[in-house]
């Protein structure tokens, strides 16, 4: 048998990667800044907001948050891949982490907003 030849990324291709990575990085993080201040102002503005509606949100901005960072984690270990079958491996690894995350997220997700509609409902 022979090994098939790895096709191997070249280094200025995988340091281009890296900085695109950090590069998007920044532009995340000040979109993260500018969110979080508008969440701020909603709720200095919004006094009668809802305890739990503003629960749910702050919940799911967090979950944006970890799941870009995983993101940012798995292209980043992308731009390291030295050849095609490392980065594969690293997206598909990335994948089934992701989708666990994504139901847990929905699924507490739908346990607060289930659990604020109860609260809500008139009492008999």
């Amino acid at each position: 048998m022979y090994d098939k030849a790895q096709m191997e990324i070249p280094e200025a291709v995988r340091q281009v990667a890296e900085r695109n990575v950090e590069q998007t990085r920044v532009a995340y993080n000040q979109f993260m800044d500018m969110a979080r201040k508008a969440q701020e102002m909603v709720m200095q503005s919004q006094g009668a907001m809802a305890g739990a509606a503003l629960e749910i949100q702050t919940r799911a901005l967090r979950y944006a948050e970890q799941n870009m960072e995983a993101g940012f984690a798995m292209a980043s270990e992308m731009a390291r891949a030295r050849d095609v079958r490392e980065y594969l491996e690293v997206q598909q690894r990335h994948a089934q982490k992701q989708m666990q995350a994504y139901a847990s997220q929905a699924q507490e997700l739908g346990t607060m907003m289930r659990d604020a509609a109860q609260k809500a409902q008139p009492k008999p």
